[in-house]
């Protein structure tokens, strides 16, 4: 009878105790990297203020409130009623450079891309920006 041949699947706990050359684990569905993952860490002690609302009454300061709406501010001077501060913290920790030190105006969030540059914060603020040729 012919002997039986040895598997050279390694199991993982082999892979795993190989020593230092192994990648460290982190959650890749909620960031990017490991470095990311280190800042979420480092910055998870933030706190948060909540925005004050302040409330104009419309025969008040009308030249202001006009500018406002004529800029298409409005969404950006109301804030939001509640958020996720955990969420907030993975956007942060997600939008810093790369280990080559790459700003790339995008963050990941919740298995997701979130860009963040000049085009995106205006189409999310209902494209106040029109920017004049030259």
């Amino acid at each position: 009878m012919a002997p039986k041949k040895l598997s050279t699947k390694r199991s993982r706990r082999d892979a795993i105790g190989e020593g230092s050359s192994a990648t460290p684990e982190f959650d890749s569905h909620r960031f990017r990297s490991v470095k990311h993952h280190q800042c979420f860490e480092a910055i998870r002690g933030w706190s948060f203020h909540k925005e004050r609302r302040v409330q104009l009454r419309e025969d008040e300061y009308t030249d202001f409130l006009e500018e406002i709406a004529r800029r298409r501010w409005t969404p950006l001077v109301t804030p939001m009623a509640k958020f996720d501060p955990e969420i907030v913290l993975e956007f942060y920790a997600n939008a810093w450079p790369t280990d080559d030190g790459v700003w790339d105006m995008r963050s990941w969030v919740k298995g997701q891309w979130i860009p963040f540059d000049a085009d995106a914060l205006s189409q999310f603020l209902g494209d106040p920006l029109v920017l004049e040729e030259g």
